[in-house]
């Protein structure tokens, strides 16, 4: 079955740098959008980042555009989310997801950032900015 497995999160000062990674097994992961999610304490979760099949088209949200950096090895069925200049309020369990391209909406923004578009999440792995 679909498992997405997200690793790399941990405890970073403000101004440093993490690197999450997810892992994808059982499904054709070089055919499917992969998305990146955040849920802060006592927030509703978030778009963070989104990546075509190929990686050809990529879109962020306002708030992390310029500090995170999303890319994919699909020989390696793994998607990585590059965070540098970490704030205080990136604070949050970040989840990848996962859902089949369609050429329909390979290319739009809004499909990317819609948590309904994608059926098939991680368990998450947690981000904490402090000094």
């Amino acid at each position: 079955q679909v498992q997405l497995v997200e690793s790399g999160g941990g405890l970073v000062q403000p101004g440093n740098s993490l690197r999450l990674s997810c892992t994808a097994s059982g499904f054709t992961f070089s055919s499917y959008v992969m998305g990146w999610f955040r849920q802060a304490p006592g927030k509703e979760r978030e778009f963070v980042a989104g990546i075509s099949s190929t990686g050809v088209f990529r879109n962020y949200a306002d708030s992390v555009k310029g500090r995170v950096t999303v890319s994919r090895d699909n020989a390696k069925q793994t998607v990585y989310l590059q965070m540098n200049s970490l704030k205080r309020e990136d604070t949050a369990v970040y989840y990848c997801a996962a859902e089949r391209q369609s050429p329909l909406t390979a290319y739009s923004a809004t499909y990317y950032g819609r948590e309904s578009s994608y059926n098939s999440w991680g368990q998450g792995t947690q981000v904490t900015v402090s000094s």
